[in-house]
């Protein structure tokens, strides 16, 4: 009576299967984002690398810094370098922060794990005070929402830095670990927002919830907060997931981890194929931009005398400088930030010219008109580069705002 009460009154446990599922999933899927994540920082800062080295040797390296956001501003010393620091170390964590998540290493190396962690929490408060620096001084992508939300990154990354040291002074390797962990994923919120990002427009089949000629929008303040809070809100999963023990959590954790590298592995193809692999190719493309030359020529000259330039150019020295599509779509859009819609309209216009059989020159004049406010061309245009690419969305979308349809 006794034993028979006493067994209906105890708490059902868990079959050992089921137990022993939820440990084991929990251990293999932080290997699958391990391995993932492995490759896909190897690969950025490998990206990073090249295509900055080259450019440097090429000569090139104000050409390709154009196309970041403030990064290369002639006369301006201490910014350009500040810009170049900061993507030098970025490279830098991205490997270095890599290897130090490496079991092997950190257990038949220690010397070296040392050292490696010691260069990886240093470049990573040089990279944030910079990265502070190029918000708040220099000048930055974005609006004042994201930058609140990197200065946020930015604070995490130096808060964890000196929290992983000071534990590790105090031979606190466990607490140690955790700290460099949160490091590490704060660290990453660049990287996970270009995963993020290019995954996002590639789902829409082009720009939705943000401007693509501003930089600025919904969509672009949520991705600069989710950049770093969504991987450590996993991260702090996974760890309570480790300490409590308990199946549904670890089944929970384990799912979550593995439902969040499959979504990283979508965006790394998207941001692969998309941005690193063609910007690795530019690398090694030794012709100088068009776009600085006739940036400089609508500045003193105008713009008619900066299409008859560009027109020289290209008969006299083709292989000199890069006439490619992009380059004169570049300097559009930098037109059109500027609000000088007419100089942008021209040369967009030429771009048309030299692409006639390309959707996206077409997007790009029909930009430039509606936002000159000129409806019927912008409309003309659209749907132009919706004949070329009916899967063009952003046409469709900007035909709908402009209260046209697809075709006449």
């Amino acid at each position: 009576m006794h034993n028979a009460s006493g067994a209906a009154s105890a708490a059902p446990r868990a079959p050992k299967s089921l137990r022993s599922f939820s440990n084991a999933g929990l251990t293999y899927s932080a290997r699958f984002w391990f391995a993932v994540t492995i490759a896909g920082q190897i690969a950025f800062g490998l990206y990073i690398v090249v295509f900055y080295g080259l450019s440097i040797v090429h000569g090139t390296l104000g050409d390709r810094a154009r196309f970041v956001n403030h990064g290369y501003v002639a006369g301006d010393t201490l910014g350009n370098l500040t810009v170049a620091l900061h993507l030098a170390l970025g490279a830098i964590i991205n490997l270095s922060g890599a290897l130090q998540l490496v079991p092997g290493i950190r257990n038949r190396a220690p010397a070296f794990h040392r050292w490696n962690g010691r260069l990886f929490i240093g470049g990573s408060l040089i990279a944030a005070t910079a990265g502070l620096y190029l918000i708040w001084v220099r000048g930055s992508v974005g609006d004042l929402a994201q930058h609140v939300a990197s200065t946020l990154d930015a604070l995490l990354i130096i808060a964890f830095a000196v929290l992983a040291l000071r534990r590790a002074m105090q031979r606190n390797f466990g607490a140690h670990r955790r700290w460099a962990l949160r490091l590490f994923m704060v660290v990453g919120g660049v990287w996970f927002f270009r995963i993020g990002f290019f995954l996002w427009v590639a789902i829409n089949r082009g720009p939705v919830g943000f401007d693509p000629s501003t930089f600025t929008g919904p969509a672009l303040t949520i991705a600069t907060y989710a950049e770093y809070l969504v991987p450590l809100a996993i991260l702090e999963l996974y760890l309570r997931a480790q300490d409590r023990k308990n199946i549904t959590l670890r089944l929970v954790a384990a799912g979550t981890v593995v439902a969040g590298t499959l979504v990283m592995i979508a965006g790394l193809l998207v941001v692969a194929a998309g941005a690193w692999a063609p910007a690795i190719a530019q690398a090694y493309e030794n012709r100088t931009s068009i776009v600085e030359p006739l940036a400089a020529t609508i500045r003193t000259s105008g713009v008619e005398a900066a299409v008859r330039q560009y027109q020289e150019l290209k008969r006299d020295k083709p292989g000199t400088f890069d006439f490619g599509e992009k380059q004169l779509n570049a300097l559009g859009y930098q037109l059109i930030g500027a609000r000088k819609y007419d100089d942008a309209i021209r040369i967009l216009a030429l771009n048309v010219e030299g692409y006639p059989k390309s959707s996206n020159v077409y997007d790009s004049l029909g930009e430039a008109y509606m936002d000159a406010g000129d409806a019927a061309p912008a409309i003309a245009n659209y749907r132009r580069s919706l004949a070329l690419d009916p899967h063009n969305d952003n046409a469709r979308k900007r035909l709908a705002t402009l209260g046209a349809a697809p075709a006449p």
